[in-house]
């Protein structure tokens, strides 16, 4: 697939005959991951076969050693761990700005950043109730767009309530540490498959594709893959 890496994926994930299987692997604060999924999701709405292909969101922590609960702007973070190289940092964020606001997406540069494990672990429950999609673009919105925290347990649980789960049930999740597990089996995965950096896309765990890749391109790999993983025309 010209344009795009493809390194070697294991191939032992279950894949269901006449079905495409894409795992995706993001962080939320990660704003290409933002930009990927709004991509991503244009060349799957335009995809023939698009109701074959089953999504799935898988976790993975840029930061996992910021403290829990603690936040800082994205500014001050990008100022420690690249050394204050403010012109590049101020470049960076505008050029995403600039991308955001093509896929009409809000991006604010002045959003928080912290620790993502309990946002994680609030996705599991949205993905076991149904509602794992709406949840991740929720909070993707509250990050980027609206500088709400991901990052709290109360603003966590009304992010949760606004993509339809239940909040007593929300809070419950982000008092302890229920789905710790999927999260961590999500990272372990990423890591057999050689995964060190996101938005990473896994087709049929047979094809790997890194970054947010262009929209077309997103639209040469779903056929492409169909093409040779399922048979027949991309549409």
């Amino acid at each position: 697939m010209p344009g795009v890496s493809t390194p070697p994926v294991d191939t032992a994930g279950e894949v269901s005959p006449g079905r495409l299987q894409v795992e995706i692997w993001s962080d939320l604060v990660c704003p290409w991951c933002y930009v990927g999924r709004a991509r991503f999701g244009l060349a799957l709405a335009a995809f023939a076969h698009r109701d074959s292909v089953d999504v799935s969101y898988r976790s993975f922590e840029l930061d996992p050693n910021a403290a829990q609960g603690a936040t800082t702007t994205v500014a001050e973070m990008l100022a420690s761990k690249y050394g204050g190289r403010a012109e590049a940092i101020r470049a960076g964020e505008e050029r995403l700005v600039d991308m955001a606001t093509e896929l009409g997406l809000g991006y604010r540069a002045d959003r928080l950043h912290g620790n993502t494990f309990d946002a994680h672990r609030l996705v599991q429950l949205g993905i076991e109730r149904g509602a794992g999609d709406e949840l991740v673009g929720r909070l993707f919105q509250a990050n980027f767009a609206e500088r709400r925290s991901i990052f709290e347990p109360a603003s966590l649980v009304e992010i949760a309530a606004e993509a339809g789960l239940d909040p007593a049930e929300a809070s419950a999740v982000v008092r302890d540490e229920t789905y710790a597990d999927r999260v961590r089996a999500d990272e372990a995965i990423a890591g057999e498959l050689g995964i060190s950096g996101v938005p990473f896309y896994v087709f049929d765990r047979a094809y790997g594709v890194s970054a947010a890749q262009a929209t077309e391109t997103f639209t040469t790999v779903l056929d492409q893959v169909w093409r040779e993983r399922h048979g027949g025309p991309p549409a």
